[in-house]
């Protein structure tokens, strides 16, 4: 297992400028992708559009096989193998990133707060959300 993370986030948002994000200390898993993505659409409350990178989690048998049993709640969509400036959401991770660069948090679970508080702050900005899908030139109207 990697130690290059402490904490990881997964997040979903959409093109009118919600953020859902989950945070779990540790490496995203299938397991982890999944859970998630109950909790997006309990949340959402409608079927999702996920776009992913091409994470071997993203990709796996087990999270393949999830997709599949519930094709009506969500199609999967791939974005091109590297193209991180194609990705709304890698813009949002920048952002917070960004805030985090000069913290000095003294455990993982300081490091989970602020992350968490960052990505908190970054929901009650939906106009910065609705630029993200703008500037990688993503229109997603009529979707139902």
């Amino acid at each position: 297992m990697s130690k290059r993370r402490e904490v990881s986030s997964i997040v979903a948002i959409t093109p009118d400028g919600r953020l859902y994000a989950r945070h779990v200390r540790s490496s995203i898993s299938s397991e982890t992708v999944i859970s998630a993505l109950r909790s997006f659409r309990r949340q959402i409350g409608t079927p999702l559009l996920v776009v992913w990178d091409r994470l071997n989690a993203h990709r796996s048998k087990l999270t393949t096989a999830f997709i599949t049993a519930h094709a009506q709640d969500y199609a999967v969509a791939y974005l091109p193998a590297y193209a991180p400036e194609l990705n709304p959401e890698e813009q949002c991770n920048a952002l917070v990133k960004r805030a985090m660069e000069n913290a000095l948090p003294g455990s993982v679970a300081d490091l989970h707060r602020l992350a968490r508080r960052e990505f908190c702050r970054l929901q009650r900005r939906p106009e910065v959300i609705v630029r993200f899908f703008r500037h990688v030139g993503l229109s997603v109207t009529g979707l139902s």
